[in-house]
C-alpha cells in the first residue's frame, strides 16, 4: 500500500506539473492569464461529483455523488517505542440531492479502518428543510460541530489529526434534531443529539437511551478590521448527559470554545481557546493556535501550538490515534508543535501534505512526521477559513 501512495503521488505531482509547464513558456501576460484559465485543473474539478443541475426543475435541482479516500504514511517515535505504517485514514461515499426548491436529502457511508469493511455505517444520513435564509430544519444523523476546531471539515483540514484537547470530547455523527440559519452578519447553529450511534441506523434512530447532548454555537462576521481582511469570532456550548450506553460526548458534562479567525492576504490565524468541565477526572482547559502562509496558489506552511491543562494528574489522554499506540500515559499537561508544508493541486480538493509534530505530555516525548493524500469529489461547504479557500483569493 505505501509503494501504492508514493506511485500515486508521484504520478499527481508529475500531471500538476506538466498541466502548468506550458506558463512558463509565455511571456504575453495576456496570454499567462488566458493559459492559466484553461488550464486550471481546479476550476476544471470545481463540480466534481455533480450529476445534474436545472434551477428550473421543480423537483429535482441539484444531484451530487459524493466520498473522499484520506491516506497516510505516519511514522511515530517515543523515548520508549517506534511504530509506522500506512493507513487509509477516511473512506466515505454517498450522495445529496435538493429537492423542491427547499429539500437537502444527504446519504454518506463511512468504511473500517483501511477501508475493512467496505460498509461500516453512515457517518451522515439526514435531511434539511429550509424555510428561509435565518432558519433551517435537520433531522438525522449529523456531524457534532462543538469548536471551529471540529466544525471545520476533515476536508479542509491542513493537519494530520485535530487537536488534543477537541478530540477527547469524543465527537462524531449521531442522531439529531439541529437549527441553523444567518441573520445579519451572524451564523448561529443548535440542536438535540443522541450520544450514541452504531452501523444499524434503525436501532441508531430508535434506541434512544444513551443519554443527550445540546450544542450551540454562533458565527459572527466582523467583516475587514484593523486585524484582517475577514475576522470572525466564533463561540460554541455543549451540555452532555450520557450515560454508560453513550458512544459519543461522555467526557465532560459541559464544554465552552471561542475562536478568532484572522486573515489578511497571504496570512491567516486561527486562535482557539477550549474548556471541558465536569469529567471523572477534573476538568481540562486547552489553546489552539495556527498560523498559516500560502507562498503562492499551490504552496502554503500551516504551523501549529497547542497546549492543555488539568486540574487532575491524569485528566488529559493523548492523542487516541498513534499516541496511544505507544501506550503513552494520561497526564495534566500536554503540548504540541507541529509544522507542515501543503500543495494544492487542485485547492482542498486534492492536495498532499507532509507534516512533523513534537508532543510532550508530562514529560514523555513524542515525534510523529506524516505524509498525507486528500482527495474529495462532491458539494463544497462555506463557512469561516479554511472552509473551502485558499488564500489569497487573488494573487499576486
Amino acid at each position: 500500500m505505501w509503494a501504492l501512495f508514493r506511485a500515486v503521488s508521484i504520478f499527481i505531482i508529475f500531471l500538476s506539473f506538466n498541466i502548468t509547464r506550458p506558463l512558463l513558456a509565455q511571456n504575453n501576460p495576456t496570454q499567462i492569464n488566458n493559459t492559466v484559465e484553461s488550464q486550471d485543473l481546479a476550476k476544471k474539478l470545481d463540480n466534481l461529483g455533480l450529476v445534474y443541475k436545472n434551477d428550473n426543475d421543480p423537483v429535482l435541482q441539484e444531484l451530487w455523488m459524493l466520498g473522499r479516500y484520506h491516506g497516510q504514511q505516519y511514522w511515530i517515535n517515543s523515548d520508549s517505542e517506534s511504530n509506522q505504517d500506512y493507513e487509509s485514514r477516511r473512506l466515505r461515499y454517498g450522495s445529496q440531492a435538493r429537492l423542491f426548491k427547499k429539500m437537502t436529502v444527504h446519504a454518506q457511508a463511512v468504511a473500517g479502518a483501511d477501508a475493512n469493511p467496505l460498509y461500516n455505517g453512515f457517518t451522515e444520513l439526514w435531511t434539511q428543510w429550509q424555510f428561509a435564509p435565518e432558519f433551517a430544519l435537520t433531522v438525522g444523523q449529523q456531524k457534532h460541530r462543538f469548536t471551529h476546531d471540529r466544525n471545520v471539515s476533515s476536508r479542509y483540514l491542513n493537519y494530520l489529526e485535530r487537536s488534543m484537547l477537541t478530540n477527547m470530547f469524543g465527537l462524531d455523527y449521531t442522531p439529531a434534531v439541529t437549527a441553523q440559519g444567518r441573520i445579519k452578519n451572524s451564523t448561529y447553529y443548535t440542536g438535540i443529539f443522541s450520544n450514541a450511534t452504531g452501523q444499524n441506523m434503525g436501532e441508531a434512530f430508535t434506541d434512544l437511551n444513551s443519554g443527550y447532548s445540546v450544542i450551540a454555537a454562533n458565527y459572527l462576521d466582523l467583516g475587514t478590521t484593523l486585524l484582517g481582511d475577514s475576522t470572525t469570532l466564533h463561540t460554541t456550548y455543549i451540555y452532555s448527559d450520557a450515560n454508560d450506553r453513550a458512544t459519543n460526548m461522555g467526557t465532560f458534562n459541559n464544554g465552552y470554545s471561542a475562536a478568532l479567525i484572522l486573515t489578511k492576504g497571504h496570512k491567516s490565524l486561527v486562535t482557539e481557546f477550549t474548556a471541558g468541565l465536569g469529567s471523572d477526572n477534573g476538568n481540562a482547559y486547552g489553546l489552539n493556535i495556527q498560523p498559516s502562509y500560502f507562498f503562492n496558489e499551490r504552496f502554503q506552511i500551516s504551523t501549529r501550538y497547542q497546549i492543555a491543562y488539568s486540574n487532575s494528574e491524569e485528566g488529559l489522554n493523548p492523542q487516541r490515534r498513534y499516541e496511544r499506540d505507544l501506550e503513552i500515559e494520561p497526564g495534566d499537561l500536554y503540548q504540541a508543535a507541529y509544522l507542515g508544508f501543503d500543495y494544492y493541486i487542485a485547492k482542498h480538493r486534492l492536495k498532499l501534505m507532509q507534516g512533523v509534530e513534537y508532543s510532550n505530555m508530562n514529560g514523555q516525548d513524542i515525534w510523529t512526521t506524516s505524509l498525507m493524500f486528500r482527495f474529495y469529489f462532491g458539494p463544497h461547504s462555506g463557512g469561516a477559513f479554511p472552509m473551502n479557500q485558499v488564500l489569497p483569493l487573488e494573487y499576486d
